[in-house]
Formats: structure tokens, sequence, C-alpha cells
């Protein structure tokens, strides 16, 4: 990463992770001058590998990005660290400011901040084990424990479905109602019919012993003996810095938390800002929030020469146009300045 960037570019990618860089090397590849400024806070930093990401399996996180911030900068992109606080529009783009004071003018904006997992703040020890056995993505990690004794932990609409998708990675598992309602009878029903046990009562804590989960601890003092624990964290984009745009969050049809809602290019309802990756699509894995990016550049790309194209046909249909003339005084001027 560097510290230092230009006063303007074509396109500022606000956020670092696999969309914003993915978006960044196609748009670099374009010829166009892009910023990524990245916080540095990707929301996989727990994981041991990326999975499910065609010849990098199991790569290493921090790898990957590694990897894909030289990448960027290979093509002349640049990759700053720091975080925004704020966009506001001026004239026909838009005005960036970092939360240390730095500004920066761009042309569009592709914003891939990604979002936070909010997990139940009920249950100590969660946030801790996060990433290593307490899990959410049975795509993500359900191979990593596969055959082994898998609690999911019921925190909303999507917690069933859950457990019927681990299912696919063991026969042993065991969902816990903690504070939910129990499930409806036809929840019930698939859960049984599938093998899965339901345990009704809060969650109190988990037992650890040598650095790994072996229990769930009821209210009741009962300990339930497992592996692993899955959880469907709140999803929430990290987008607060946009409501100076008109920007801001809405529920995601899933009922998982909050998205910034985009069409499938990742276009959003205010002109010349596209969105990728997680911040628009909660349930985006790596290798598709970096196709996303990938999409998104090229719409961006397409934007711009698109604007590049009406002026070029307005400033040829009037040669004598404010712009053209300040283009033949430039040209003049420099003229004269080389005594032609």
């Amino acid at each position: 990463m560097t510290e230092q960037f230009r006063e303007s570019y074509d396109v500022v990618v606000v956020g670092g992770g696999a969309a914003g860089l993915s978006g960044a090397l196609t748009l670099a590849r374009a010829r166009r001058s892009v910023l990524v400024v990245d916080a540095g806070a990707p929301r996989n930093a727990p994981a041991d590998g990326v999975h499910g990401l065609l010849a990098r399996e199991g790569i290493r996180p921090a790898e990957l990005l590694e990897r894909g911030r030289a990448e960027v900068c290979g093509y002349g992109g640049q990759v700053v660290h720091g975080e925004v606080g704020a966009a506001t529009h001026e004239g026909d783009g838009f005005t960036v400011v970092l939360t240390d004071g730095r500004t920066v003018r761009a042309r569009r904006l592709l914003v891939t901040t990604g979002l936070v997992d909010e997990l139940p703040d009920d249950v100590p020890g969660l946030r801790e084990r996060w990433g290593r056995d307490v899990l959410h993505c049975p795509y993500c990690h359900g191979w990593e424990v596969r055959d082994r004794a898998i609690g999911v932990l019921a925190t909303g609409p999507l917690s069933v479905h859950q457990a019927l998708l681990f299912r696919q990675w063991s026969a042993d598992i065991t969902f816990f109602t903690h504070t939910m309602p129990a499930p409806t009878d036809e929840q019930a029903e698939q859960m049984a019919a599938r093998g899965i046990h339901v345990v009704n009562g809060a969650v109190a804590s988990l037992e650890i012993a040598d650095d790994r989960l072996v229990g769930v601890r009821l209210g009741d003092g009962r300990l339930v003996r497992r592996d692993a624990l899955a959880v469907s964290p709140r999803m929430v984009a990290r987008a607060g810095f946009l409501a100076t745009l008109g920007l801001r969050l809405s529920p995601h049809p899933s009922g998982a938390g909050e998205h910034l809602a985009a069409d499938a290019t990742g276009r959003t309802e205010v002109p010349g800002v596209w969105v990728a990756g997680n911040v628009t699509d909660p349930a985006a894995q790596v290798g598709a929030a970096a196709a996303a990016g990938t999409v998104a550049a090229a719409q961006i790309n397409a934007d711009l020469v698109a604007e590049e194209t009406r002026q070029a046909v307005a400033a040829h249909r009037d040669p004598f146009s404010a712009r053209s003339e300040a283009r033949i005084s430039e040209l003049v001027t420099g003229d004269r300045r080389h005594g032609l």
C-alpha cells in the first residue's frame, strides 16, 4: 500500500476486499485511473483459509488480498490505507473525505465495504470463537467439520434452513432454540425427518477446553457436547458514509439483515455510484464477490466511455464551444512557450 495519492481519479473504490480489488484490477486494465481506499478490516480475517475459490482453494485471506493489491498496482492502480468518512456530490463527480482529513475527487464510486456480522451478545465466547469453531456458512466451513458433532444456535429466520444445510455434512446435528420461538410444526417435521435433534432452552455459554469448543452449556446447567456451533449472524452493510449521498440501508429480502440495494450490475439509485460484494449481497462468497466487482467495474467503464463520447460529439459539433476555446488557448499558449 501507499499513503500518497493524486487529487482526482476516474474511479475511487471504497473497500479493498475481493470485490474491490477485482473491480480495481478491471478498471486499471481498462486504462482508468483508480484508487482503492482500504480500511484493512476484512470480514474473513479470522478464517484459516478461503474455500470454494477455483485454483486458490484454502489460500489464506491475507495472502489473497496481498496478491490482489500487487496485481492492481502492477497495472497502475493505487491502494491506500484509510477509512472513508463521507462522500458528497461536487460538480459532475464526487468528493471523498477520509476520516483522517484527506480528500480525493472521483468521477465514479465503486463501494465494496462489505458487512459486519452482528453476533448474539447474550452468549459469552461467540465472538472469540468466530471463524474457528463458531461458524455460519456450510459452503465455507462444512468440509472442515464434516462428520463431527455440530450445533446450530437459533438466532433468526434462517436458522432452521442453516440446520438442514449442515445436515449434508454431518449426521450429528443439534438445533438449540435458545431464545427464539419453537420451530413450526412443518419445521419440526422436517428436522425430525432428517434426524436433527432439537434442544429447547436458552444457551448460557460455550464450553472450551484446550482452546477448542467441546460443548454448549444451557441455562439449566446441562452440557451438550459439540465440536462446532453454527450461528446465523445479523449481517449489516458497512455503508454509513453514503448517507450524505442519500443512500441508506434497507432490509435484505432474505431477512438476514440490511444491505445497499442495487440492480444486477451493482448500479445504485444514485447516478455514478456502484456497489459490489457483501455490501449489497450478504450471501456472496469470495468468488461471487470478486465476480460482482468485475461486472460493476465494466459497467462503470462503459458509463465513463458514454460520457466521454457525448463530450467528444458536442465538441465536434461546436468546435468553438467554451471547452474547445479553452483547449485552443492552451495549445496556443504552449506554442508560444516553445517559440512557435
